[in-house]
């Protein structure tokens, strides 16, 4: 079976040669940078055989080591990468987004002012035709209280792939970040929406095998099914081992096996973004 991973960051240090923007809204998820090659080890310890670079907001809207990171290791990496929606030299670059190496689509965050605002004031609206017209799937982390903006979107642009980091979760812990969950499923109606059921972990004070988390897994693989639900891990932030971000869907939900358990665990995503197998 083939492991792949939704969403991993990888950067490098803030320095001189290779500024980070001034200022920043959100720190780094940890104080060393997780590099390519420290990745790929963690990938052979856990059985990973891919893994989906998103390039992190803490060091600006760039897609260099994503890049240089696909062009070294093909078989290993893609990328979502990161443009700004608010230049206008942006609008001409969705045509050929995904002429470049291993660039499967494009990764926005609006889960936090200002960039709620780009959402809800319609600064993006041009966006999501580009995107829908030339075959861009799209990463979108929003909160529960704006799906119901993503799924205006979904439903006026039904060619648009879109796929919900983090199946919506951003902040708190157990019942206080689950609470509004219901929403999120709210949008699996939509066939052109999928959703990624990683970084769970990180939303629960319950130590592995987090229990706490299993209804909810389930809940999600129900509304959405095998083909649009997809594990990943944002491994830099993950409470545990790789191998158990892993093991947590292989091992410990007996009602995920076969078939499901493939799509879930890679096949699904690699799929939903063109990934070829």
């Amino acid at each position: 079976m083939m492991i792949v991973d939704a969403q991993v960051h990888i950067w490098g240090a803030n320095t001189p040669e290779r500024p980070w923007p001034a200022r920043q809204a959100v720190k780094a998820q940890r104080d060393i940078p997780l590099g390519k090659d420290e990745l790929l080890r963690e990938m052979d310890a856990a059985g990973v055989g891919r893994v989906v670079i998103v390039p992190p907001s803490w060091e600006g809207e760039r897609n260099d080591l994503a890049i240089a990171a696909v062009q070294a290791h093909p078989d290993r990496f893609a990328a979502m990468g990161r443009i700004d929606p608010t230049l206008p030299e942006s609008r001409g670059r969705i045509a050929a987004w995904k002429k470049q190496p291993g660039m499967l689509g494009l990764r926005f965050v609006f889960h936090r002012p200002p960039l709620r605002e780009l959402l809800t004031e319609g600064h993006t609206d041009w966006l999501w035709g580009e995107a829908e017209k030339h075959g861009v799937p799209v990463y979108l982390l929003v909160d529960h209280s704006l799906v119901h903006v993503i799924d205006d979107i979904a439903a006026h642009r039904p060619g648009l792939r879109i796929v919900m980091d983090h199946s919506g979760l951003v902040d708190g812990k157990d019942y206080q970040a689950f609470k509004d969950f219901d929403k999120l499923l709210a949008i699996a109606k939509r066939p052109n929406v999928a959703t990624k059921v990683s970084c769970f972990p990180f939303f629960t004070s319950d130590p592995y095998p987090f229990p706490f988390l299993h209804p909810y897994i389930r809940k999600a693989f129900d509304a959405f099914g095998p083909q649009r639900t997809f594990w990943g891990t944002d491994l830099s932030r993950l409470p545990c081992t790789y191998r158990q971000g892993v093991t947590l869907f292989t091992e410990e939900l007996p009602w995920l096996k076969g078939q499901d358990l493939e799509y879930v665990m890679g096949r699904g995503v690699c799929e939903w973004l063109g990934w070829k197998i």
